[in-house]
């Protein structure tokens, strides 16, 4: 069956690997709880849905305080989907640990990127900007021409402008399981990760 697992970014910091230094991030994998199945007959397709990091209960709404009652499971904070082509291995109120993974594992995690808000196109697109001497005054940092003049009279879609920067699903394929730390719930995984301290990952088998 495919792995998966939900978890929380902490940091970033390094390890040994014999004599070489390792960049690894450190993530609050699980424990998570199978809330509930979705088959073909009933939903249309077959799907899991997992929850992670227990909250009190008065913080949910009503709706959800009974979807968790339903099945005797703790409320918890966030819920996601998994799909899978075969769920009758997997039963409701089952926890999924880290120790699923084991060292040398490879995953894809995916996750919200930072967001950088409103930027220009040298910070968003890498162009390389206007003149920088010769008289060109205030013009370091602009995109220059955008497009023709009469014929077409427009903007062609999908042109590289100004505008909003990050806060984008991201997906990380192929990082290497470094450590896992069955204890404290964590897993160490080889490079960087999308998101900020704290965001929330959904980590599969690669």
């Amino acid at each position: 069956m495919k792995k998966f697992i939900l978890g929380k970014k902490l940091k970033m910091t390094q390890i040994f690997e014999g004599e070489n230094l390792v960049p690894v991030s450190v993530i609050q994998a699980g424990p998570c709880k199978v809330v509930q199945k979705k088959t073909e007959e009933r939903d249309g397709y077959n799907a899991i849905q997992i929850g992670f990091e227990e909250i009190e209960e008065n913080k949910l709404n009503k709706p959800e305080q009974g979807h968790f009652r339903k099945n005797n499971i703790p409320p918890l904070r966030y819920l996601r989907e998994i799909k899978l082509e075969d769920i009758s291995k997997i039963a409701v109120g089952e926890t999924i640990e880290v120790n699923i993974f084991k060292k040398g594992d490879l995953v894809n995690i995916r996750g919200i990127s930072k967001g950088k808000g409103f930027q220009g196109v040298v910070k968003r697109h890498g162009f390389r900007g206007g003149p920088a001497s010769h008289g060109a005054k205030q013009w370091h940092r602009r995109p220059g021409s955008i497009g023709a003049s009469s014929d077409p009279s427009r903007v062609f879609k999908g042109k590289e402008m100004p505008g909003r920067m990050g806060r984008e699903r991201v997906t990380i394929r192929n990082l290497m399981v470094m450590d896992v730390d069955t204890e404290e719930n964590l897993l160490l995984v080889k490079g960087s990760i999308p998101g900020s301290k704290g965001s929330l990952l959904l980590i599969e088998e690669a």
